[in-house]
Protein backbone atom coordinates (compact mmCIF):
# COMPACT_ATOMS: atom_id res chain seq x y z
CA UNK A 1 0.00 0.00 0.00
CA UNK A 2 1.44 3.06 -1.13
CA UNK A 3 -1.30 5.63 0.22
CA UNK A 4 -1.62 5.80 3.92
CA UNK A 5 -5.02 5.34 5.69
CA UNK A 6 -6.70 8.40 7.16
CA UNK A 7 -9.80 9.18 9.82
CA UNK A 8 -12.82 11.23 7.54
CA UNK A 9 -14.84 12.70 10.37
CA UNK A 10 -18.44 13.94 9.85
CA UNK A 11 -19.32 16.85 11.11
CA UNK A 12 -22.49 19.06 10.77
CA UNK A 13 -21.28 22.27 9.12
CA UNK A 14 -18.54 22.55 11.54
CA UNK A 15 -15.62 20.88 9.74
CA UNK A 16 -13.76 23.97 9.32
CA UNK A 17 -14.29 25.09 13.07
CA UNK A 18 -13.17 21.59 14.37
CA UNK A 19 -10.23 21.72 12.09
CA UNK A 20 -9.25 24.98 13.32
CA UNK A 21 -9.83 24.18 16.79
CA UNK A 22 -7.50 20.94 16.85
CA UNK A 23 -5.15 23.10 14.70
CA UNK A 24 -4.40 25.46 17.67
CA UNK A 25 -4.07 22.62 19.80
CA UNK A 26 -1.74 19.94 18.25
CA UNK A 27 2.14 21.23 17.15
CA UNK A 28 3.14 20.51 13.52
CA UNK A 29 -0.56 20.75 12.65
CA UNK A 30 -2.45 23.27 9.50
CA UNK A 31 -5.10 23.03 7.28
CA UNK A 32 -4.42 22.25 3.74
CA UNK A 33 -7.38 22.54 1.93
CA UNK A 34 -10.91 23.67 2.45
CA UNK A 35 -14.48 24.02 0.95
CA UNK A 36 -17.72 24.24 1.88
CA UNK A 37 -18.22 20.39 1.89
CA UNK A 38 -14.80 19.45 3.12
CA UNK A 39 -11.56 20.07 4.80
CA UNK A 40 -8.07 18.19 5.00
CA UNK A 41 -5.92 18.99 7.57
CA UNK A 42 -3.10 17.43 9.38
CA UNK A 43 -2.41 16.89 12.97
CA UNK A 44 1.53 16.31 14.23
CA UNK A 45 1.56 15.15 10.34
CA UNK A 46 -1.29 12.69 10.45
CA UNK A 47 -4.04 13.47 8.06
CA UNK A 48 -7.43 13.64 8.27
CA UNK A 49 -10.68 14.90 6.53
CA UNK A 50 -13.53 17.06 7.98
CA UNK A 51 -16.85 16.39 5.69
CA UNK A 52 -19.89 18.63 6.45
CA UNK A 53 -22.17 15.89 5.73
CA UNK A 54 -25.06 17.24 8.07
CA UNK A 55 -26.97 16.21 11.32
CA UNK A 56 -27.38 12.42 10.13
CA UNK A 57 -24.72 10.91 12.02
CA UNK A 58 -22.93 12.34 15.60
CA UNK A 59 -19.90 10.51 17.03
CA UNK A 60 -19.69 8.47 19.83
CA UNK A 61 -17.27 6.69 22.18
CA UNK A 62 -16.70 3.38 19.32
CA UNK A 63 -14.12 5.53 18.04
CA UNK A 64 -11.38 7.92 19.74
CA UNK A 65 -7.99 9.36 19.31
CA UNK A 66 -5.28 8.36 21.50
CA UNK A 67 -3.00 10.95 22.59
CA UNK A 68 0.17 9.66 24.21
CA UNK A 69 1.74 12.18 26.44
CA UNK A 70 5.68 12.45 28.14
CA UNK A 71 4.73 14.04 30.75
CA UNK A 72 2.01 16.19 33.18
CA UNK A 73 2.45 19.23 31.23
CA UNK A 74 1.36 17.60 28.26
CA UNK A 75 -1.52 15.73 29.74
CA UNK A 76 -3.22 18.93 30.79
CA UNK A 77 -2.33 21.04 27.87
CA UNK A 78 -4.13 18.30 25.64
CA UNK A 79 -6.90 17.76 28.07
CA UNK A 80 -7.36 21.17 29.29
CA UNK A 81 -7.47 22.49 25.56
CA UNK A 82 -9.72 19.70 24.60
CA UNK A 83 -12.53 20.34 26.62
CA UNK A 84 -11.98 24.08 26.65
CA UNK A 85 -15.63 26.00 25.30
CA UNK A 86 -17.89 22.96 26.15
CA UNK A 87 -16.48 19.40 25.95
CA UNK A 88 -16.30 17.22 29.08
CA UNK A 89 -14.52 15.21 31.23
CA UNK A 90 -14.96 11.62 31.18
CA UNK A 91 -12.82 8.32 33.24
CA UNK A 92 -9.66 6.70 33.14
CA UNK A 93 -8.44 9.52 30.72
CA UNK A 94 -11.19 10.04 27.76
CA UNK A 95 -13.10 13.09 26.97
CA UNK A 96 -15.12 14.57 24.49
CA UNK A 97 -14.15 17.75 22.65
CA UNK A 98 -17.10 20.32 22.17
CA UNK A 99 -17.84 18.85 18.61
CA UNK A 100 -18.66 15.53 20.28
CA UNK A 101 -14.96 14.13 19.26
CA UNK A 102 -13.81 11.15 21.46
CA UNK A 103 -10.22 11.09 23.01
CA UNK A 104 -7.99 9.42 25.18
CA UNK A 105 -4.79 11.59 26.76
CA UNK A 106 -2.87 8.97 28.13
CA UNK A 107 0.77 8.59 29.94
CA UNK A 108 3.21 7.22 27.16
CA UNK A 109 4.40 5.05 30.34
CA UNK A 110 1.21 3.26 31.13
CA UNK A 111 1.39 0.00 29.41
CA UNK A 112 4.66 -0.23 31.16
CA UNK A 113 3.49 0.92 34.79
CA UNK A 114 0.54 -1.79 33.76
CA UNK A 115 3.18 -4.64 32.92
CA UNK A 116 5.17 -4.29 36.42
CA UNK A 117 3.18 -7.39 38.41
CA UNK A 118 4.17 -5.98 41.58
CA UNK A 119 2.41 -2.59 41.00
CA UNK A 120 -0.30 -3.07 38.45
CA UNK A 121 -3.50 -3.75 40.59
CA UNK A 122 -2.55 -0.70 42.58
CA UNK A 123 -1.55 1.26 39.30
CA UNK A 124 -5.60 0.47 38.02
CA UNK A 125 -7.29 0.77 41.03
CA UNK A 126 -5.71 4.48 40.94
CA UNK A 127 -6.39 5.30 37.48
CA UNK A 128 -10.01 4.09 37.50
CA UNK A 129 -10.80 6.31 40.10
CA UNK A 130 -9.26 9.60 37.88
CA UNK A 131 -10.71 11.49 34.98
CA UNK A 132 -7.37 13.47 33.85
CA UNK A 133 -4.72 11.42 34.34
CA UNK A 134 -1.67 12.11 37.29
CA UNK A 135 1.56 10.37 36.55
CA UNK A 136 3.13 11.12 39.73
CA UNK A 137 0.51 9.57 41.47
CA UNK A 138 0.49 6.68 39.05
CA UNK A 139 4.03 6.38 39.36
CA UNK A 140 4.16 6.31 43.25
CA UNK A 141 1.60 4.31 44.22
Amino acid sequence: MTKQIYPCLWFDGQAEAAATFYCGIFKNSKITSANPMVVNFELNGQRFTGLNGGPEFRFNEAISFTVDCDNQQEIDHYWNSLIADGGSEGRCGWLKDKFGVSWQIVPSNLAELLSDPAKAEKVMQAFLKMNKFDIATLENV
